[in-house]
C-alpha cells in the first residue's frame, strides 16, 4: 500500500494565484483604458456623414468658382510682427478676404484672421501668435454674393511666400 501525500488546499498552491492574477491585471488594464478613453474623445471623428458629404459639395463649388474667376493669391507671413500680406490676382477685388491655416491633427492650434484691403492693393491682417508647421491655407472671398476658396496643404516656414491658387 501506498501512502497518500498530505494535499495542501488550493490557496496554497502557486497555479490559482498565478492565474487569478493574470484575470486582476487585466481588469485592471481594461478599466484603466476604459477611463482614458471616455475622458479624451477623439475630435476629428465626425458623427454625421450626410452634413460632412454637403460639405464637400460646397467645398467644391466655391473651388470651381475661384478657378472660373482666375482666382491666384501670393502670401507672406511677417515672424516678428506676425503681420499677414497677401497679393490677390483675379476678377473678385472683395472687401475683406478671411485667412484659415488649420492644423490637420490638433484643432487648438487652428488660425483664423480677416485681410482688409490696402491703398497698395495688398491684402493686410494680423496673426496673434507665429504658426509653423504643416497647414492647411484656406482662403474665402466673396463675388457678387457668392464664396470662392482657395486651398492648399502647406508647410510654413519662416520667411516663405505661399502660393494659392496655382
Amino acid at each position: 500500500m501506498q501512502s497518500e501525500a498530505p494535499v495542501s488546499p488550493w490557496y496554497k498552491q502557486f497555479w490559482p494565484w498565478f492565474i487569478l492574477s493574470i484575470l486582476g491585471t487585466s481588469v485592471v488594464l481594461g478599466t484603466t483604458m476604459l477611463v482614458i478613453a471616455t475622458k479624451n474623445p477623439p475630435s476629428l471623428v465626425s458623427d454625421n456623414y450626410y452634413e460632412v458629404g454637403k460639405g464637400i459639395n460646397t467645398s467644391l463649388e466655391r473651388e470651381n468658382l475661384a478657378e472660373r474667376l482666375g482666382m491666384k493669391a501670393s502670401l507672406r507671413i511677417q515672424e516678428e510682427s506676425g503681420e499677414v500680406v497677401l497679393e490677390l490676382n483675379g476678377e473678385s477685388h472683395p472687401q475683406q478676404l478671411v485667412l484659415s491655416l488649420l492644423s490637420p491633427t490638433q484643432p487648438e492650434k487652428d488660425r483664423r484672421v480677416v485681410l482688409q484691403p490696402q491703398a497698395d492693393g495688398k491684402y493686410r491682417g494680423q496673426l496673434q501668435d507665429p504658426v509653423s508647421g504643416r497647414r492647411f491655407v484656406e482662403l474665402i472671398g466673396q463675388e457678387q454674393g457668392q464664396d470662392w476658396r482657395l486651398f492648399e496643404e502647406e508647410n510654413l516656414e519662416k520667411g516663405g511666400v505661399i502660393r494659392l491658387g496655382e
